[in-house]
């Protein structure tokens, strides 16, 4: 199959997974009311969020292969990251509301249609189900949709719990597990929020990644023949791919361009190999009066 081919299959497969996950989440919505469930409720919440995260993944999938232009030097890169802020922004709120309802709940529980929520669970746990096995082979070869798999990977197990909660209340009316089940859901919920916001967030501030130490780097360039100082670091993430860094190099000489550029290549490949820098931006130069500090504020 020739790689265009294998794309356009992955792109129809995201595709179908989301219009599967649109009709779960219309579906426990709808049903989360009319039965009464909170459990349903905050599933279908969870399921948002994976259709949101599946449309994410399918534009940008479609908006790879534009390239950039005058305007838009980047093109569409951080599309995804900004994205990821106001959605796990969101997803914070909302589940803190629900933690809030599920105590109320819990404390005045309610007659709860559990057919409802056990039919509609379990269709969730078909659909996300189909959604799984679709991104299976594709999860391999491609980060963005093996991060949209584990998305329905965890979904399916959250309808999983809900199902086991529909049955406890048809057979034993424990209603309360209703209101448990919100509960942990919604938990889970503020954990993956937490943690998608802390790192979108520190993406959108250009700070630099936590597995990243400039001293480290700055050390192991300045060991380099020639090289006299590594000073003016800054290093950022453009998106999930693209790991940045420009710097200022003092030379021990003044030499020529064609050496700068083997030089480079050596430096090029150390960042690469040791440290995932994959677009790097080197001025030379030679007993140039500046700051020498590491850092240093624009």
């Amino acid at each position: 199959m020739r790689p265009s081919q294998s794309h356009d299959n992955s792109q129809k497969n995201l595709f179908f997974s989301i219009i599967l996950n649109i009709v779960i989440t219309v579906s426990q919505v709808i049903g989360g009311f009319v039965s009464g469930s909170l459990a349903l409720l905050s599933d279908a919440l969870h399921n948002f969020t994976d259709v949101v995260s599946l449309i994410i993944s399918y534009v940008a999938s479609k908006f790879s292969a534009k390239s950039a232009t005058s305007d838009k030097t980047f093109g569409y890169k951080r599309a995804e990251i900004m994205a990821a802020f106001v959605n796990s922004a969101s997803l914070i709120i909302i589940a803190i509301i629900l933690i809030k309802e599920s105590i109320v709940h819990f404390l005045n529980p309610r007659t709860i249609n559990s057919d409802l929520v056990i039919w509609l669970s379990a269709l969730a746990i078909v659909g996300n189900g189909l959604s799984v096995l679709l991104l299976l082979k594709d999860r391999k070869s491609n980060m963005n949709l093996a991060s949209a798999y584990f998305h329905l990977l965890t979904d399916m197990m959250a309808s999983v719990a809900v199902l086991a909660g529909g049955l406890l209340m048809k057979f034993y009316s424990v209603y309360w597990i209703d209101s448990v089940l919100t509960f942990a859901i919604a938990v889970y919920l503020i954990f993956v929020g937490i943690k998608l916001f802390k790192n979108s967030f520190q993406v959108l501030m250009l700070y630099t990644p936590s597995d990243i130490d400039i001293e480290s780097i700055v050390t192991k360039i300045n060991s380099l023949p020639l090289v006299k100082n590594m000073h003016h670091v800054h290093i950022w993430q453009l998106n999930e791919f693209e790991l940045h860094l420009e710097a200022e190099i003092d030379f021990e000489e003044d030499i020529t361009l064609s050496k700068f550029d083997k030089l480079l290549v050596e430096i090029e490949g150390i960042l690469l190999k040791d440290y995932g820098i994959n677009h790097i931006t080197i001025q030379p130069e030679f007993n140039k009066s500046d700051n020498k500090n590491i850092i240093v504020q624009d």
